[in-house]
């Protein structure tokens, strides 16, 4: 997969000049039209492997607006994979733009109930008892494995400034993981965990680095900016991001990075960061998710 250099924008208001911030956003949601973000990233490797192993179909899990499900589709359709999508939970009658596009992309939609989606010794049975003939390549929900992880190391870089701190949005953990094997000791990373669930996020992250055997310290994670866990969109952060996105002329997702962003400008008035300071927010894409909170 070709991975677009993406502009760096800085982001400049009396607010962040008061502070003496230096903030700046990493565009990666403009790396490709359909494979766009750090999902990109994610699966250049994966799908290079599939391709060596001479694998013909990509397995694949997500819910029912993950952004994984809608990349994972134009991944295989753009390098001739059949795709296959386990989506958790009942089949509507009328698709959502997420699985919508999917489909259009050429992914088999597959429906499992949640009960079944969250036993993964049962799921596995049910997909080998299904599927088993197809010789398959299987990733993992997010494109959350080694390869994965490996690929996320690669976004920092093209970044052509010094910085800080590098802040990331985390699901599953290995964008950020990623990110945080690529920089410097002098830099930290940060992450900030959009579902509700206590400490999940550190611990995926900690899994990761064991077996990268990195000891790496450089780095936390930030579960306040959750507003209610994924699917929720509450009042305050809409507000935030409608007024962010007419100042910046930088859309955000309701789910990801728009919890990020709200994060960054709140610790930045709270004191967290010293003077002159400088912040890479990474935009891991994700906005065709907004059109399941817009229909």
């Amino acid at each position: 997969m070709i991975h677009k250099i993406v502009p760096l924008q800085k982001i400049t208001s009396a607010f962040l000049t008061a502070h003496e911030i230096n903030l700046y956003v990493y565009r990666l949601d403009l790396n490709h039209a359909s494979i766009s973000g750090n999902k990109l990233y994610k699966l250049h490797y994966n799908i290079d492997a599939a391709k060596k192993e001479n694998k013909k179909t990509i397995l694949t899990f997500g819910g029912a607006f993950s952004n994984h499900i809608a990349a994972s589709a134009a991944a295989g359709k753009e390098y001739g994979l059949k795709t296959i999508g386990i989506i958790r939970g009942e089949e509507c009658q009328k698709l959502n733009p997420t699985l919508r596009f999917a489909k259009e992309q050429g992914m088999e939609l597959h429906y499992v109930s949640r009960m079944l989606y969250k036993n993964k010794n049962e799921l596995n049975e049910y997909i080998s008892n299904k599927f088993g003939e197809q010789n398959y390549y299987l990733i993992p929900e997010g494109g959350s494995n080694q390869l994965g992880i490996e690929g996320c190391k690669e976004i920092t870089k093209n970044i052509p400034i010094n910085f800080d701190s590098i802040c990331c949005a985390c699901g599953t953990g290995a964008t950020f993981t990623g990110i945080l094997l690529s920089i410097k000791t002098n830099q930290k990373a940060i992450g900030f965990q959009v579902l509700k669930a206590e400490n999940y996020i550190k611990n995926e992250v900690s899994t990761w680095l064991n077996q990268f055997s990195s000891a790496q310290k450089n780095w936390e994670i930030n579960d306040v900016y959750h507003f209610g866990g994924y699917a929720k969109l509450k009042t305050e952060l809409l507000n935030f991001i409608q007024v962010f996105e007419k100042e910046n002329d930088v859309p955000l997702d309701y789910i990801y990075t728009g919890k990020m962003m709200f994060g960054i400008y709140d610790l930045i008035k709270k004191g967290a960061f010293k003077k002159g300071h400088t912040i890479i927010a990474v935009h891991t894409g994700g906005l065709q998710g907004n059109l399941g909170f817009e229909n």
